[in-house]
């Protein structure tokens, strides 16, 4: 493949957070030209009636997506749309900007084809979320990751998701709040069952002043006991919320290749990627088995070609999303998953 043999080990040779943003910003300026736009959507965008499916009451025009955390700020939908994603996760956003955590922040593991990063939620705040959905495009499902802000404290959390639902609700198509990131201090305490439920009864609440309905979606990490996931299923039914993402990143480091001394100095921070694949299959049949049909569940962490794809929709997934392996595979990637699932038994 040209991709990894040829273009990728030449965007390795820039600092990862670096080339995210090099790579981007020239595929908005590639997307933003009528011929150079017709040429990116004919090499990676594959949309067919048949692809379609009708999740959460949204018509998806294919069932793979875009895991938050690539497209922060709302700035590349476009450009992502054209290589032929059915669904693009915005996010996360806190109402104030922030900057994140000090770089180096975003590290690759070669051997293992993962990421570990420690961004801290960085963006540029609600209002510019805001002003880039203004023009989002139209023809692909935009969904917001909400978070709140680290100088929040996790007693006034919930004012800060409410914050971001209010501002986003006009603009995106579903919600996803956030409380399994391992990188905002204290965060995942949130998913503890008095504080979850206190969010998302409260989302609930504030969702019915408007006319429209947008599903309501919770984050959750890999790294909860069954019995905790036990709670999440208990606390998703009881809030009346749509569904759950399994998962977001790990903490654990099991099993990887990458030397211990490499891991050792790259230190803090949720692991994407390969590694992760099993263990978020694992959540995904589990919340899918106990959740008896009366929320959807939408599996992202390890899929990296077709196989690891259908796993997760054999495993009780009604979307995938990708991220760790759109970096490591290149924008083919998604065709080929959507062909692959397409023609599956």
């Amino acid at each position: 493949m040209l991709y990894r043999s040829l273009i990728r080990p030449l965007l390795f040779l820039f600092p990862t957070e670096r080339v995210h943003y090099m790579t981007m910003n020239a595929l908005n300026v590639l997307q933003g030209f009528p011929p150079t736009r017709w040429i990116l959507r004919g090499l990676f965008s594959t949309r067919k009636a048949e692809d379609a499916k009708e999740v959460f009451g949204l018509e998806f025009p294919n069932r793979v997506g875009l895991a938050a955390g690539f497209d922060k700020d709302a700035r590349y939908m476009h450009a992502l749309r054209s290589l032929g994603f059915g669904f693009i996760e915005v996010g996360t956003v806190t109402p104030r900007p922030q900057a994140g955590n000090p770089k180096p922040r975003l590290f690759r593991l070669k051997k293992d084809e993962a990421l570990i990063n420690r961004m801290g939620f960085n963006n540029r705040g609600l209002e510019a979320m805001v002003e880039n959905l203004k023009k989002r495009p139209k023809d692909v499902i935009i969904g917001g990751n909400i978070g709140k802000n680290k100088d929040t404290s996790n007693e006034q959390a919930v004012e800060d998701y409410v914050t971001c639902f209010h501002g986003l609700h006009p603009h995106v198509d579903y919600f996803v709040v956030n409380v399994s990131s391992p990188n905002t201090p204290g965060l995942r305490k949130l998913q503890e069952k008095g504080p979850l439920l206190e969010i998302l009864n409260r989302m609930y609440r504030e969702a019915g002043q408007y006319e429209v309905q947008r599903p309501i979606l919770l984050k959750i990490a890999p790294d909860l006991t069954d019995t905790q996931v036990d709670d999440i299923v208990e606390i998703v039914v009881e809030s009346g919320i749509d569904g759950v993402i399994a998962t977001n990143t790990t903490i654990s480091r099991d099993g990887l290749q990458t030397p211990v001394t490499a891991i050792d100095s790259i230190g803090n921070g949720g692991l994407s990627g390969r590694p992760l694949n099993q263990r978020a299959t694992e959540v995904v049949r589990y919340l899918s088995d106990r959740a008896e049909g009366r929320f959807k569940v939408i599996g992202v962490g390890g899929i990296h070609d077709v196989r690891t794809a259908q796993e997760k929709l054999d495993a009780g997934a009604a979307l995938i999303q990708v991220y760790s392996a759109f970096i490591f595979e290149g924008p083919a990637l998604i065709s080929r998953i959507i062909r692959g699932i397409r023609t599956a038994p």
